[in-house]
């Protein structure tokens, strides 16, 4: 991208603060964002939409293992109980709506507690929602794995959205350039 993405202007804002606009609009009850050490200014923009920020000892290598950090600091700040969710998706994804994250929330059901991974039109995308007794089985994945690992591992439902957002991230510039983006600046 040539600049950090997460910076980039989006709306009224930058795409890591509009991301976190729409998380802490959501029913969530926290949301955590992992950011390497020494990125000073995602750290502050991430605090100051009041995001926790998780700062792993080492950048983490691969993105499971930004995952695992988060998942620790969970454990050791806030002992989550078996009856817990917790939702994971990457940072970059702007088009993702309040809607979506809630209706994830809403699909899950305690009692068949299981993977919840929405789709449009077939596809399968983020966030994804996980009961909390699955941690243990996250940290336990190697550096190799991914989250697709654990889910061809482990019961899952789907939930059909007609939120197309649940597949899109900017990870090039024509991602940023795509029709659809909200800007006012930049």
């Amino acid at each position: 991208m040539g600049q950090p993405k997460l910076l980039l202007p989006w709306g009224d804002a930058c795409i890591i603060q509009h991301v976190l606009r729409i998380w802490l609009a959501s029913r969530v009850e926290r949301v955590f964002v992992v950011v390497r050490p020494g990125d000073a200014t995602l750290q502050s923009l991430c605090h100051g939409e009041g995001a926790e920020v998780i700062i792993p000892d080492v950048a983490p290598p691969e993105m499971i293992s930004s995952v695992q950090s988060a998942l620790r600091f969970v454990d050791q700040n806030y002992a989550p109980t078996a009856h817990d969710v917790w939702l994971l998706a990457p940072a970059d994804m702007p088009y993702l709506t309040t809607a979506c994250i809630d209706q994830l929330l809403d699909a899950y059901d305690p009692q068949t507690p299981s993977l919840l991974v929405p789709q449009y039109h077939g596809k399968r995308g983020h966030p994804i929602l996980l009961p909390w007794r699955l941690a243990g089985d996250v940290l336990q994945l190697e550096s190799s794995e991914n989250m697709r690992s654990l889910m061809t591992r482990r019961p899952l439902r789907t939930v059909e959205t007609q939120e197309a957002g649940i597949l899109r991230d900017v990870d090039t510039p024509g991602d940023y350039r795509k029709p659809g983006r909200h800007h006012s600046r930049g």
